[in-house]
This record gives structure tokens, sequence and C-alpha cells, in this order.
């Protein structure tokens, strides 16, 4: 069964890092990709750029709506994915 990890991270919180803890969470991602690549799980994933650079578009009655920013104010945001190929959904949040 296919799963998708979203990774979402609170980008006020996440600017205020220091690089050697943004060290430490790319690591540790690092490390759950190699763990997951070693059991033939890991399909595949990537970061995603901050939600300030994002585009929204919708359509409504047909029509293409374009907006800058994203679709919702929210805490935080989607900052990457992962897709994983597991036996249920039991072994997907192991």
């Amino acid at each position: 069964m296919k799963y998708m990890l979203l990774i979402c991270r609170d980008e006020p919180v996440w600017d205020k890092l220091s690089v050697a803890e943004r060290q430490q969470i790319y690591g540790d991602t690092r490390k759950l990709s190699e763990e997951l690549t070693s059991r033939g799980q890991y399909l595949g994933g990537f970061p995603l750029h901050p939600s300030s650079s994002a585009t929204s578009v919708r359509v409504r009655d047909g029509k293409r709506l374009v907006t800058d920013g994203p679709f919702a104010e929210t805490r935080e945001q989607l900052g990457g994915y992962m897709i994983i190929d597991v036996k249920d959904l039991d072994e997907a949040i192991a």
C-alpha cells in the first residue's frame, strides 16, 4: 500500500533555528529515507519551497484563477513529502 508522508513545519520557527539545528533535522530526515530505501519502501520525495513563494491555482465556473501565496493561512506549512510503499497503515506510522 502506498502512503504519502507530509513533512510540515512552522516557517517562522524554522527561520529562527540555528544552522546546526537545521542540519540535525536534515540529517534525521536523510536517515529515515535511507532506512526506508534499504527496505525497498522509499519511492521518492522532495522538499518544497517556502509558502511565501507559493501560487494557488483554482478552477471556478470553468475558469482558472491564479493567486500568489498559499491557499489558506495556517500555523504549519507543507515543507516536503515522501512516498512510501508498506504493508499497511500501522507500518507506515511505525
